[in-house]
Formats: C-alpha cells, sequence, structure tokens
C-alpha cells in the first residue's frame, strides 16, 4: 500500500502577536505550495514505522515533533504502529511565517491515520496538530494548525469557535520571503516582555490591532480590496511598535507599496521570514519582480477565493 497526503502553508493576514492574548486574527491558506507525506508498507514484518525527512533541516525539535505526530495520531484511533517508511517532504520554507511545522505533521497525521483506515475528523485533527505546535512555538496562538487543517480562511480567536470567512471578491497577495530565519518563539517572548515591563504602552498596540483585525473581515466579507491594503499597512505600522519587524522586512514592503501594492505588512512572527502584499491581478508580476530586486529571496503569487 502506498498513500499520500499534503497540508497547504498558511500565511497570516492580521493579528499575529495579538492573537496570543486572545485578539482575533485573520489566516488564509497557500495552496500553491505544500508539505506532503508519503507511506510505503512494503516492508518486511517487524519493521516498525520510520519517518524520513530528507529536505527538512536536521533539528531536534524537528525530530521531536514528527514522533510525537505518530504517537498522538496513534493513542488517539487506539490503534498500533504500523510497519511502514514514511518520507515527509516540504516546499514550504522552515522559521519563515508561513506554518511549515503545522503542514508536515498535519500531513503526517493524515497519511498515518489513512494508513490504518481511521481518517480523523477536522476538530481531533486541529486538536492534536496544536499539541505539536508547542514542540516548535513553546506558547503558540493556534492559527496555523487551524488555518492548515481546515484549509479556509478563517477568523480566529483563541478559546472561541472557529469562524471561516466568506470572500466577498477574491483577491491576489504577493508573498516574499527575506531568506532570514525567523523563529516565532523568540519574538513571541519578545513581545511578552514588554507587555510585562511596559504594559501602558504595549497594551494599546495589541488593541488597535484587534481593531484593525475586526476592520479587515468586514473589508474581506464586502470585497473592499482598496480598505484592506489600507488596513494592512496600518497593521504592520503597529508590528514595528512591537518591534517584530527587521530592516530587511521593511525594504520589501516599501518595494511593493512603490511599485504599487495596495498595502503590505510582515506575516508571521516577525524579525525575518516573510511579507505579505495586497496587489491588483494585473500588477502582481511587475510587484513580484520589484520584490526580488529588493532582495527578496522568494517570491510567492496566490489568489485567495
Amino acid at each position: 500500500m502506498f498513500i499520500t497526503a499534503t497540508a497547504p502553508a498558511k500565511v497570516i493576514l492580521f493579528g499575529e502577536h495579538a492573537v496570543v492574548y486572545g485578539k482575533p486574527a485573520i489566516a488564509v491558506p497557500v495552496s500553491g505550495i505544500r508539505a506532503s507525506a508519503s507511506l510505503d508498507t512494503h516492508v518486511p514484518d517487524g519493521h516498525g514505522l520510520r519517518i524520513i525527512a530528507p529536505d527538512l533541516e536536521p533539528a531536534r525539535d524537528v525530530d521531536d515533533a514528527l514522533s510525537l505526530t505518530a504517537r498522538l495520531v496513534f493513542d488517539a484511533l487506539g490503534t498500533p504502529l504500523p510497519d511502514a517508511n514514511v518520507v515527509v517532504q516540504s516546499q514550504i520554507p522552515i522559521a519563515s511565517g508561513l506554518g511549515s511545522g503545522a503542514a508536515v505533521s498535519t500531513a503526517l497525521a493524515r497519511v498515518l491515520s489513512a494508513a490504518v483506515d481511521c481518517p480523523l475528523d477536522l476538530a481531533t485533527l486541529n486538536a492534536l496538530i496544536y499539541e505539536v505546535e508547542k514542540v516548535h512555538h513553546g506558547t503558540p496562538s493556534g492559527i496555523d494548525n487551524t488555518v492548515i487543517v481546515y484549509e479556509r480562511p478563517v477568523y480566529f480567536v483563541r478559546e472561541c469557535p472557529i469562524e471561516h470567512i466568506a470572500i466577498g471578491m477574491p483577491f491576489t497577495l504577493v508573498i516574499a520571503d527575506t531568506g532570514q530565519r525567523a523563529p516565532t518563539r523568540e519574538s513571541v517572548g519578545d513581545v511578552r516582555k514588554l507587555l510585562e515591563t511596559q504594559p501602558e504602552q504595549t497594551q494599546p498596540i495589541l488593541d488597535s490591532i484587534a481593531e484593525i483585525a475586526e476592520a479587515a473581515r468586514f473589508a474581506i466579507e464586502t470585497g473592499n480590496a482598496v480598505e484592506l491594503g489600507h488596513l494592512m499597512s496600518s497593521n504592520h505600522q503597529l508590528l514595528q511598535k512591537l518591534t517584530v519587524s527587521s530592516t530587511e522586512l521593511d525594504t520589501l514592503i516599501k518595494a511593493a507599496e512603490s511599485a504599487g501594492a495596495l498595502g503590505a505588512k510582515l506575516s508571521g512572527g516577525g524579525r525575518g521570514g516573510n511579507m505579505v502584499a495586497l496587489v491588483t491581478p494585473e500588477s502582481a508580476k511587475t510587484i513580484a519582480q520589484a520584490l526580488m530586486d529588493a532582495g527578496a529571496y522568494r517570491v510567492i503569487s496566490t489568489l485567495v477565493s
């Protein structure tokens, strides 16, 4: 038996960092790049389950996350581990704000549950991947696993029911990678320190990010791209105040806006990783080239519909 399962990347449009403190966030799947897990049971009896990740950088947390994913799947299903080889691969850059860890874990969980003919329902899978995310992020917001597992745009508040967003009009995003590694755990921890040491300055920033996310949901649902772009740029200015941007991110954002983007901001934990620009379909290629000229490591365009 040979089975393959996949999971998409994701990009946060609004609410990063504030979402950790119960504020809303909006994220969408990026279907053009995916993680995959391929399982092959053509192995000798007693072989055990072996997970191979040839294109993932060797790291303790990657190994721990893959092992934990397998254990949680079979604990949830109450079935023994199969004799099989699983090859995990990903097109999604690691530590770049695109949810690589959650996508890899989701693809692995899907293929393992399919192998024993017991597919996990989405709610169970989502809860399972959230537990795995703790290996990567310490105190994860839950947004990566939610949007990747459900593969739909979501409006997300911790400990509240998931709300899927109706898209009033499809819109195009251009995502540019700085090429800098950006571990979310560090930036989340630094924002927490800011909130603890400077609450009078930091709490209003988080509140403003929440207000922008709420306004952005309305703009998405009504198809108001101009307002959505304005809100993205405003959100980035607040993230700068939280010290989670970087010179490289700011350079790419300025390049996108100068080339005609409706708005742009960092996405994810910041300090590197990705920025995202809202563009018209006609301007997407021009803006993508402007980002490459400004030093982007790679550029991805995706339609959200």
